[in-house]
């Protein structure tokens, strides 16, 4: 549970990245929501790597391994979100500020459980499995 609240911590930092260029780019009209939020969550998932693997997971696994483990995990995290961006706008007309919070909430859950289990298995100490 402790990781858990290290992580979301973390991912808050992350997200809040993620949140600053979605809006910028929104807001200053050069970029469509779906596509800012991609943007947004690509420079997000760059802050989470490096405080997750220093901070939450507390990895000594190499940086190459652990690193593409945790884009894989990202990247099924950006298809979800992008998936949840598209139909919740698309398809749901909600705002799209409600849609990224409603995709932000699905992206934790999976990013936690993926990372958790898989990207720093390997290498973590002082984490419980």
């Amino acid at each position: 549970m402790l990781q858990f609240i290290g992580f979301s911590g973390v991912g808050a930092v992350g997200t809040s990245a993620h949140y600053a260029l979605f809006l910028a780019l929104i807001q200053a009209g050069s970029v469509a929501p779906v596509r800012a939020s991609a943007a947004g969550f690509l420079l997000g998932a760059l802050v989470n790597y490096i405080l997750n693997y220093r901070f939450v997971f507390k990895s000594s696994a190499k940086h190459g391994a652990a690193m593409l483990k945790f884009l894989a995990v990202a990247t099924v995290g950006l298809a979800l979100n992008v998936a949840a961006m598209s139909v919740a706008i698309d398809r749901l007309a909600w705002h799209y500020l409600i849609a990224q919070l409603a995709a932000t909430g699905l992206v934790l859950l999976w990013s936690f459980a993926g990372n958790r289990f898989w990207t720093f298995r390997e290498g973590r100490h002082g984490a419980t499995a």
